[in-house]
């Protein structure tokens, strides 16, 4: 292969499994290391679902970058064989007096949305005085399937090498050089480390660690038509910082909220999970909450920059690249991390 490039990856989650793909497909020699199965079921990535919108009130330069991955994302659905974007749009709540900052933003933008009343989505609570704006290109991610595509496809392209069960335990970032818990060391002409929380255990970047409790629930019967084509929804519940995705594909019915989202030393630290579970329980996100069936209670960590609050994406070494963020965010913009990871793979010169 003229000009490939030895690419290796640290993290076979979405944004490791991806930007294999992506280099893949430009012709680059990759290695996936991951300390468990790939996929991992015990990644942050493997979820049932993750939300793909583009509109960000109050935040234009967000909204702007996220613009395209709609379109990414039916790209690598194609490209991967398989379903797993569930087109369903997605609704934001904003007070009324602010809709028409909203609305300027989704056109300056080119996001397309419309005017949505509460009253048409009676299952679920609005905070007082706030309307809806639904984005038709947004939907349902399927999480767990996007990862079992990926690796599929990874598996049978010649160029590529997935190593399942190979810990990273050091990086060197002058050297893009990893040294994995069996004594291995591995070196590529470019190195990304995506390891989720424990990207801070190898690399020196400013990431901050949260924990969020989420509930997964059956809906009743009777619902459950108009539940399999409600959009994913922000800012609702009495105090507007709940969120939701919808049930359907054979995926419950996913509510949490940022008022149960808190900060950690490290992911073996405890807390009282049955308080916070408790309080989400009781918060009022849906209309009629007695009627849904909880079928799990899940304690999930995302890592985000410590200076952006986001899914930062940072050079670190001459050739090493590390990615902050896990969780819905680094799921949502992993598209945006593969380009960049391509174009810096074509820029540094072979071994």
């Amino acid at each position: 292969m003229t000009g490939a490039r030895r690419v290796l990856i640290a993290g076979a989650g979405v944004t490791g499994l991806l930007t294999a793909v992506s280099c893949a497909l430009a012709g680059h020699r990759v290695t996936v290391l991951d300390r468990g199965a790939i996929p991992n079921p015990h990644s942050g990535s493997f979820d049932q679902h993750r939300a793909i919108r583009a509109l960000r009130p109050g935040d234009g330069t967000g909204t702007r970058a996220a613009v395209g991955l709609h379109q990414r994302w039916s790209a690598f659905e194609t490209l991967l064989g398989a379903r797993f974007y569930r087109r369903v749009g997605a609704v934001t709540t904003c007070p009324a007096g602010d809709l028409d900052a909203v609305l300027e933003l989704a056109d300056i933008t080119d996001v397309a949305v419309t005017i949505v009343d509460p009253r048409t989505l009676p299952h679920l609570v609005f905070p007082d005085g706030h309307v809806g704006v639904r984005e038709s290109d947004a939907g349902v991610l399927l999480a767990d399937r996007v990862l079992h595509a990926a690796t599929r496809w990874l598996r049978s392209h010649p160029a590529v090498t997935l190593r399942p069960g190979r810990e990273v335990v050091a990086v060197d970032t002058d050297r893009a050089r990893v040294a994995l818990r069996d004594g291995t060391v591995l070196h590529g002409d470019l190195l990304l480390v995506a390891t989720g929380a424990g990207s801070r255990e190898l690399v020196d970047l400013p990431i901050v660690l949260h924990r969020q409790t989420m509930l997964y629930l059956r809906p009743p019967a009777d619902l459950a038509p108009w539940w399999e084509h409600a959009p994913c929804l922000g800012g609702i519940g009495r105090d507007g910082r709940a969120w939701l995705i919808p049930p359907g594909a054979g995926t419950l019915l996913k509510i949490s909220s940022a008022q149960v989202c808190r900060e950690v030393g490290t992911t073996a630290e405890s807390d009282d999970e049955q308080r916070w579970t408790a309080e989400l329980t009781t918060m009022p996100i849906l209309a009629d909450p007695d009627r849904y069936t909880v079928a799990s209670v899940r304690r999930c960590h995302y890592t985000v920059d410590a200076r952006t609050g986001g899914a930062h994406l940072e050079q670190i070494g001459p050739a090493v690249w590390a990615r902050a963020a896990v969780g819905g965010d680094g799921f949502h913009t992993a598209p945006l991390v593969a380009d960049r990871l391509v174009e810096a793979a074509a820029q540094r010169p072979a071994a």
